[in-house]
Formats: structure tokens, sequence, C-alpha cells
């Protein structure tokens, strides 16, 4: 699984909060994804993305 933040990010950092191993925000105050993907972590990258209120997380499979 691969995961991108978009341009729409407004810097909330629930993402951050929901999997802080995949997400972080930035120095520009965005939400950004750096860390691994594992299987492990699948699940609250999806929980992470579905709940962004601005709908700026991508997954691909």
């Amino acid at each position: 699984m691969k995961a991108y933040v978009d341009e729409n990010c407004i810097g909330c950092g629930l993402c951050a909060s929901i999997c802080p191993e995949v997400f972080e925000i930035n120095e520009d105050q965005v939400a950004q994804a750096v860390g691994e993907i594992c299987e492990a972590t699948e699940d609250t990258v999806r929980e992470a993305r579905d709940n962004c209120p601005v709908d700026a997380i991508h997954t691909e499979e």
C-alpha cells in the first residue's frame, strides 16, 4: 500500500494523531506521508484516510 496527501490538506493533524507511524505535519504545517506502510499499519492508514475532513489522503493498494 502507498499513501499520499494532496494539496487540499489543511494541516489539522488528525491523520498524524490516528497513525503517527506514517503521517506527520511538516514545516509547511500540512501533513505528509513519511513512514513505511506495512501490514500492521494498513488499517490505521485507511482510518486516517476515511476520517480526513477534506479528503486529502489517498491510498493505492
